[in-house]
């Protein structure tokens, strides 16, 4: 075959070829297109959390949730507290007082102990206190669990381990805390090693006692007793010893008798 007549024959085909190419490329940019628009645009990243911002509870419930696990922030008096990492100052006696909350629990059925949970406690307050005991509401308690999971309502007795009395924990938490209705609050004062004890009456805090030594009692609690020299000395064997006395009283018996009663057991 000459020449020419073999570039006639293959003229076309190559012709065919790129064209079928073409068309095939634009069906695939099409389909692509196509994808492209209807892909659902990227949900909105909400503005991280900044110490200092001034929020109400529902935004800054948002955007606490989209945060890294390992930030800490509360919502106190409608202002952002960013928490600082905790050293061992703060995590002895918080380790402490979440033993003597959580053997109190176990040994008073219709009450729990929360550490470090998030609590929804108004419009403009989210705190995360170190450590909480609640009254289970099937037996008169003041919280109840959120659909997502989270508590709402003043808890009976919170406590917060604080680095001296310069720390908000004495000054916006007792408002808000006061405000909130929370019944009784407890302040462990590192710096100072001295506890601060607030119980309501009526609307308002009264200073039940402060110092450091002796042993608190709840009122709200009966039995619920802290050695305060033990617990600055990190000795928990003897804040266990204390506790156990409280848990052996009869005030305790009527107490967990009557948490019975109220949930109908």
């Amino acid at each position: 075959m000459s020449f020419c007549r073999r570039l006639f024959v293959l003229l076309p085909s190559r012709r065919a070829a790129r064209y079928n190419c073409t068309v095939e490329t634009e069906r695939l940019l099409g389909e692509n297109m196509l994808q492209v628009r209807r892909r659902p645009p990227p949900p909105q990243r909400l503005p991280r959390l900044q110490a200092g911002d001034h929020l109400d509870q529902p935004t800054f419930h948002a955007r606490y949730k989209q945060m890294p696990d390992s930030f800490r922030a509360e919502l106190v008096e409608g202002v952002v507290f960013v928490l600082p990492p905790v050293s061992s100052d703060h995590g002895l006696p918080h380790g402490l007082v979440m033993m003597g909350a959580a053997v109190y629990a176990a040994r008073s059925p219709g009450t729990f102990a929360l550490n470090n949970t998030t609590i929804i406690l108004g419009p403009e307050s989210e705190p995360q206190p170190d450590v909480a005991l609640l009254i289970d509401p099937a037996c008169g308690g003041q919280t109840f669990v959120t659909d997502d999971r989270y508590h709402q309502g003043p808890p009976e007795l919170v406590v917060e381990v604080a680095a001296s009395t310069e720390a908000f924990d004495l000054y916006e938490k007792v408002r808000d805390y006061e405000r909130a209705g929370v019944k009784e609050y407890l302040v462990v004062l590192v710096r100072e090693q001295e506890v601060r004890w607030f119980e309501r009456r009526g609307r308002r805090f009264r200073s039940l006692h402060k110092g450091r030594k002796g042993s608190f009692e709840s009122r709200v609690f009966p039995g619920l007793r802290l050695d305060v020299a033990a617990l600055f000395a990190f000795d928990s064997a003897k804040v266990l010893d204390e506790l156990q006395k409280g848990l052996d009283s009869p005030q305790h018996a009527d107490f967990v008798a009557s948490l019975r009663k109220r949930r109908g057991g």
